[in-house]
């Protein structure tokens, strides 16, 4: 599924069956800003309620973050713990990298290199490859 909107493009690629049903990989190129920021929101809650709530953002392409786009990535966030899953950042841009580590982003989702490194630590968090929504258990 690919949808452009103004200047940001959003393309969701699950994840190999047999490795994690559950993870979703979703490329952004383009501007997260006060214009796109919804399309990103929109088609990465939909890939929630579709069952893959362990989501990574691709974030190589991105070009321009604004405050709008920064919320957007902790209201992801909220909704995949909500699901039981988790957000992950991968490809981080520096500029962008910055700005997720001034603001404290960085403490709240993991950053990864790549979008390799962010699904195999992912799997490695979560070994049994646990179903959306099935209970996680603490300690």
């Amino acid at each position: 599924m690919t949808n452009v909107t103004e200047t940001l493009r959003v393309t969701v690629q699950h994840a190999d069956a047999d490795a994690d049903a559950t993870a979703a990989v979703v490329t952004v190129a383009g501007d997260m800003d006060l214009h796109t920021a919804s399309a990103l929101s929109e088609h990465a809650l939909t890939v929630v309620q579709e069952g893959a709530p362990n989501l990574v953002l691709d974030l190589a392409q991105v070009d321009f973050v604004d405050s709008t786009g920064l919320s957007t990535l902790i209201n992801l966030m909220h909704a995949t713990q909500q699901a039981h899953g988790s957000l992950r950042l991968a490809a981080v841009p520096d500029r962008l990298a910055r700005m997720v580590t001034m603001t404290g982003i960085s403490q709240l989702i993991p950053v990864h290199a790549t979008v390799a490194e962010a699904l195999a630590v992912r799997a490695a968090d979560d070994p049994a490859g646990r179903a959306a929504g099935e209970a996680r258990s603490v300690g």
